[in-house]
């Protein structure tokens, strides 16, 4: 456990009590995740292909015994020129009939706590970590979003004092709407005028306030895994962030897991047990997530046809050229199912 003082009450937070379940959190997760998607029920006469987020080992995350079978042309694993998100794509050939793919791996994931945060910053060039200073299609980082994070982060000379004003912001300022399909599309400029939505939402908002104050920021886009021993996970993508600390690396937040809580609960910002959870995932993550990918705009690989993919969390898949709403599972079906080890 350890202290801290909010609204000027000194209370202790035990961490492993934290959860937007009410849930104790373990240390560690372990199961395993299996996909399968079917394209079949779409015209023959034309060519199908999928793109699934493909998920990697680090260091808070072992991936292992993948498996993937099918009816598929062709399959192999790729990675986007950008960021270096892997992909696993596959191919069927006007004509198939059938178009079905399964692919599975267990995942072993641990939670993250990063707050031993260097006395001193270290120097650093902003010129290393340019593409998570930039804009992007959504997530502008001049104008209204630059005006409002110079307000957000006046006074603050370091990168960890403006992420954490930042951080501080989007808890006291968003909130969550259950109502928003999927994860959100993370239009920043829309949330600065409504700010309610989900995950990628929230996300999307710190990041562009953060790049816009010069922190090096980043989405981070996964799945949750389940808590009962088998669930049907297919709806349970999540989205959190990192800003990069000079000398030290990427710290993780999770201001949507904040919202979602006190929505769950019926929680007010002044709430001790609010002030539990934004101390816990500030720098802190539970172990049930696993993480997919990260990048936005993203040139898939094999490129696909028209516009760049917003994020690459949901499978992606497109028939003779043109995408199919991954959030319909009347035209496109696909399960999710998570086992637990």
């Amino acid at each position: 456990m350890f202290f801290r003082k909010f609204f000027g009450i000194t209370f202790c937070i035990m961490l492993l009590s934290i959860s937007t379940t009410g849930m104790a959190l373990a240390k560690e997760r372990s199961g395993t995740i299996s996909m399968t998607f079917d394209l079949s029920g779409h015209e023959t006469k034309d060519a199908a292909e999928l793109w699934i987020p493909y998920p990697v080992s680090d260091k808070d995350q072992d991936i292992t015994g993948i498996s993937i079978s099918g009816d598929y042309a062709a399959s192999a694993v790729y990675a986007d020129s950008t960021y270096s998100t892997p992909m696993l794509y596959a191919r069927w050939e006007k004509g198939s009939a059938s178009r079905k793919l399964t692919f599975s791996f267990k995942a072993k994931r641990n939670e993250v706590l990063r707050r031993d945060f260097p006395a001193k910053e270290a120097a650093w060039d902003p010129a290393d970590y340019a593409l998570y200073l930039q804009a992007t299609r959504l997530g502008p980082v001049n104008g209204e979003v630059g005006q409002l994070a110079a307000k957000i982060t006046a006074g603050k000379k370091t990168v960890l004092e403006k992420a954490r004003a930042i951080y501080d912001w989007t808890c006291d300022n968003t909130y969550r709407d259950p109502k928003t399909r999927g994860c959100g599309a993370g239009d920043v400029c829309l949330l600065l005028k409504n700010p309610g939505g989900k995950c990628a939402d929230i996300h999307s908002v710190f990041v562009a306030l953060a790049r816009a104050a010069g922190v090096p920021a980043r989405e981070v886009f996964g799945i949750r895994m389940g808590k009962k021993e088998r669930e049907d996970v297919s709806t349970w993508q999540h989205c959190w962030a990192e800003f990069y600390l000079p000398g030290y690396g990427w710290v993780p937040v999770d201001a949507a897991d904040v919202r979602k809580a006190m929505l769950t609960e019926n929680l007010k910002l002044d709430d001790v047990k609010t002030a539990g959870y934004r101390a816990y995932y500030w720098g802190g993550i539970d172990p049930y997530r696993v993480k997919l990918s990260t990048g936005r705009d993203l040139t898939l690989n094999p490129p696909q046809s028209g516009d760049p993919v917003n994020y690459l969390m949901y499978p992606f898949a497109q028939i003779g050229g043109k995408t199919i709403d991954w959030l319909d599972p009347a035209t496109f079906k696909y399960s999710i199912i998570y086992t637990a080890e």
